[in-house]
């Protein structure tokens, strides 16, 4: 028996949860004004101990809150450090291409207190496993915007803006560690991006070079990570997952040497379920120290995948990363924002149930 003690464990999930429909009902009253905050707080707080019970049934070693108390993964977060919104894309097809949301920052990034200490002790109270909270990208806003998102408002000079998020970041997982949290997951996915043509073009066009803004992300993460006390890390990527859609297709081959060699991360949560992502082969350059949860599974779509063909796949993958640094996971949370994706809360648990059971299977626990 091969155990995990500490993350990543050897069945993982990304965060994100369904939102049973009785909350959503009551998050659009409460825009309405029908009910009050207190109501809508007492919802949100049934709905996530039932979600923990889901992930304690099918035998995680990990609990979130399945980011109940967000619209979407990151707006919650961001909207805390300033006035900063979302252009929401138009909603197209599940399993199409969809639109990038484009950010608007008018005003400067401050950290005003903890943002999820209060989310974890919650979490905490309710769970006997780890409880893993969910964070947005430090690069996330300059990547859905680019410089003139930054200087069109509230800045002057971008190095004044990645001075701010460097400390509202640090601020935030300083604050999550004397919590008590051991577990933070960085959701940044703009660097599975960086290998779709189209992104390239856009990010050419508005005057940024690829591989120049590849460096400069992974320099602000290493600046948000170093000297932190002692957190586990792990950096999950994905090209989109908008209500079953997408926005970029590409290989990790662009990024891969610079990201798995100089990002002070110990393991990736890489999507891998469908071929938009590519092949296993940047594998090869994930060094010795580091783990690769592999996202095998697809929230996006509502078809149970085969258990022998996700065994070959992790065979296939342990060609570059030997197996004792591999896990699984699905590709990427189940409602990345809190419409959801395209498939129901029993298709849900049962893909959730199969993560656990392939890698028991596979590694002899979780």
């Amino acid at each position: 028996m091969i155990l995990n003690q500490e993350p990543p464990f050897r069945d993982e999930h990304v965060g994100s949860l369904l939102r049973p429909k009785e909350l959503l009902d009551l998050r659009r009253r409460h825009a309405r004004g029908e009910i009050d905050s207190a109501a809508l707080t007492a919802a949100e707080d049934c709905a996530i101990e039932d979600a923990v019970r889901l992930q304690e049934r099918v035998g995680l070693r990990l609990a979130t809150d399945g980011e109940f108390r967000r619209q979407s993964y990151h707006s919650y977060f961001y909207g805390q450090l300033g006035d900063i919104s979302f252009e929401a894309p138009p909603e197209n097809a599940a399993g199409g291409r969809g639109a990038q949301p484009m950010a608007s920052i008018k005003s400067r990034i401050v950290w005003k207190g903890p943002i999820h200490a209060g989310d974890f002790a919650f979490l905490r109270a309710r769970t006997k496993t780890l409880p893993k909270i969910t964070i947005p990208g430090p690069c996330a806003l300059h990547f859905r915007g680019g410089d003139a998102a930054m200087t069109r408002h509230a800045y002057r000079d971008v190095d004044q803006f990645w001075d701010d998020i460097v400390a509202a970041f640090r601020s935030e997982l300083r604050a999550l560690a004397a919590a008590g949290c051991r577990y933070v997951q960085i959701d940044e996915t703009a660097f599975a991006k960086f290998g779709d043509a189209d992104v390239q073009a856009t990010l050419r066009a508005r005057g940024d070079d690829p591989d120049t803004l590849i460096d400069k992300y992974i320099d602000v993460t290493n600046r948000v990570l170093t000297g932190l006390p002692a957190l586990s890390i792990g950096m999950h990527l994905c090209r989109g997952n908008r209500g079953g859609q997408w926005h970029a297709e590409g290989s990790y081959e662009v990024v891969a040497e610079k990201l798995f060699n100089r990002l002070a991360i110990n393991f990736f949560f890489l999507e891998y379920d469908s071929p938009r992502a590519g092949d296993f082969a940047p594998l090869r350059f994930v060094p010795k120290d580091k783990s690769i949860v592999l996202g095998l599974i697809s929230t996006k779509m509502n078809v149970l995948e085969d258990k022998s063909e996700l065994k070959r796949r992790i065979d296939d993958a342990s060609r570059h990363v030997p197996f004792e640094r591999l896990a699984v996971s699905p590709q990427c949370g189940f409602a990345s924002t809190e419409v959801g994706n395209p498939l129901p809360p029993e298709m849900q648990e049962a893909k959730l149930r199969l993560v656990v059971e392939l890698a028991q299977e596979i590694w002899g626990s979780a």
